[in-house]
């Protein structure tokens, strides 16, 4: 760097016959025109590099809004899993209890048949006793009376 601010404000050219030192002036044009040339280079450069990095950056900002979307999108999803396993298996637990209940009522109801059944076969085992019974005694009476002609047969005899 030739000149900084200061210096182009404190230079002072030497007088010529007509106006100011010619070569003076151009070697100072000549510098100033470096340095200009070179402040430009470099804020293009600075330019370029800035807008590399406002590029980078967007870039990044893009993808931390997806990663946040992402993140949302999978805690309502989570959520949602959450939510819906706790329903099914509240149905799962209901089901079950109307299964028991089909279970249990479909027994009471089988209990019940049994029981009938059971005091409808006493009641024919009773009566199959009493008309054995009477079978019995009838040929108890029969074999008697026979037993009875037979001796007064005997008798007779």
């Amino acid at each position: 760097m030739n000149f900084t601010p200061n210096d182009l404000q404190n230079i002072l050219f030497k007088r010529a016959l007509f106006g100011f030192n010619q070569l003076q002036v151009e070697d100072v044009l000549e510098k100033v025109v470096e340095d200009m040339s070179a402040y430009i280079k470099e804020n293009n450069k600075l330019k370029d590099k800035l807008q590399d990095v406002q590029e980078k950056l967007d870039y990044y900002r893009g993808i931390e809004q997806s990663l946040q979307n992402s993140l949302i999108i999978a805690q309502k999803t989570s959520d949602e899993i959450i939510q819906n396993a706790k329903k099914n298996a509240e149905n799962i637990v209901k089901e079950a209890e109307l299964s028991a209940r089909k279970i249990i009522e479909d027994a009471n109801q089988e209990v019940l048949t049994i029981r009938y059944e059971y005091e409808r076969l006493q009641r024919e085992v009773e009566a199959y006793r009493i008309k054995v019974e009477s079978i019995i005694r009838a040929q108890l009476k029969s074999l008697r009376s026979l037993s009875a002609q037979d001796e007064a047969k005997e008798e007779a005899v």
